[in-house]
């Protein structure tokens, strides 16, 4: 099922992400896509901070060292497909050794390498510009027990 919210701050983005964190079960892959400071680690400090991880403050975007990993409850996988040149570069990676039920897998810029997850149910989020400091948010996939 599809999910539509309007976030007014990077604060009610973290927010958002800190709710479906704290509902997740372990084994989910959330694909994350929007435009550059469209608020894509804002909502994955969110999960972090919802799926119990001490260091969600400390979350950052993984440009340069690809993959981060943060512990908690479960163990988060973030993954940052920007600086990524093809779907093989993302499968060397070691993609599928991340897929355990007790992790949640993250991915930012995820448009650049979805074809890589077509056979797998994942979570899309899209993040959209709506001014300075509103954001757009787009969810589809949406397992019923994150919306409850």
């Amino acid at each position: 099922m599809d999910f539509d919210v309007v976030s007014n701050s990077p604060e009610e983005t973290i927010e958002l992400g800190r709710k479906v964190g704290s509902k997740l079960k372990g084994g989910e892959v959330v694909a994350i896509c929007g435009t550059l400071g469209s608020g894509k680690t804002h909502l994955i400090k969110g999960i972090a901070s919802g799926a119990g991880s001490a260091e969600s403050k400390k979350v950052t975007s993984p440009t340069f060292v690809i993959i981060n990993e943060y512990k908690g409850r479960l163990d988060i996988y973030h993954i940052d497909a920007y600086r990524l040149e093809s779907i093989a570069e993302f499968e060397m990676l070691g993609f599928d050794d991340y897929c355990q039920p007790s992790s949640v897998i993250l991915i930012e810029w995820a448009d650049k390498i979805e074809s890589a997850l077509e056979n797998i149910d994942y979570i899309r989020v899209e993040l959209y510009h709506a001014g300075e400091n509103k954001r757009k948010i787009h969810i589809e996939n949406l397992p019923d027990y994150i919306k409850q």
